[in-house]
């Protein structure tokens, strides 16, 4: 096992098998231009020299989108030669998630590497999308559920990334296989480490309000379906 940034390779030896995981969380590049970060929407020659000759490529990117202030990953995007401060995120998510469309399209082989992507992992910190009634005063995140929801409806809108996810699919050559993910996972929120991921403090704890981690999964649990659902696409689709 070699751990690293932005690479890290696990081996099995007895299996001959190799499998890297890269972090690129918005895909395209982000390059150092006078020691401010920039994001580039239509550059990805950086990250893809990693991706080449690989027999399966699973992709995915989301959140990283969304974040701003600490969380953000830039300090400027760059489009069409333009430097921007922001954008509307979808636009961004779109032109960004194009940028990686035509890489796949113009430089995988699909007869010899499989291509997957992973759609978009929901959140859940907004209780007004499944339970009618729920105030803002009262609860604003997972905290406290420990059920799925009933039935196979999300009640709550879909989301926007995935509206953008779908576009630019529907327009390569050689599209992905699409792992869809996003509404078996909507349905589980109880299904994330709320407070009791062991890594918070007791006064952490103490303030579910504040402290609630509703955007990551708990392990052993929902991303094993994840997992599972992989496998039969990668051994068993025809």
């Amino acid at each position: 096992m070699s751990r690293g940034l932005p690479f890290s390779i696990f081996k099995f030896l007895d299996y001959d098998v190799s499998i890297s995981y890269y972090k690129a969380p918005y895909l395209v590049d982000i390059d150092l231009v006078q020691g401010k970060r920039v994001l580039k929407l239509e550059e990805i020659s950086g990250n893809a020299n990693a991706w080449r000759n690989a027999d399966v490529l699973v992709f995915d990117t989301g959140h990283w989108w969304n974040h701003q202030g600490s969380l953000q990953g830039w300090d400027y995007m760059e489009s069409g030669g333009t430097y921007y401060q922001d954008m509307d995120r979808m636009v961004a998510l779109e032109r960004g998630l194009r940028t990686w469309a035509n890489w796949v399209d113009s430089n995988i082989d699909t007869a010899r590497t499989r291509v997957f992507f992973q759609s978009i992992s929901p959140t859940h910190y907004i209780p007004s999308e499944w339970s009618a009634g729920t105030t803002m005063a009262t609860t604003t995140n997972c905290y406290g559920e420990t059920a799925p929801i009933s039935g196979m409806t999300y009640p709550g809108a879909y989301p926007d990334q995935m509206r953008v996810v779908d576009a630019v699919i529907r327009d390569m050559h050689h599209p992905p296989y699409l792992l869809d993910i996003t509404m078996l996972s909507e349905l589980r929120k109880d299904a994330h480490p709320s407070i009791y991921s062991g890594d918070l403090s007791p006064q952490q704890r103490a303030d579910p309000v504040g402290s609630a981690d509703c955007s990551h999964w708990c392990l052993p649990g929902l991303p094993d379906t994840w997992n599972q659902l992989f496998y039969a696409a990668l051994f068993f689709q025809l």
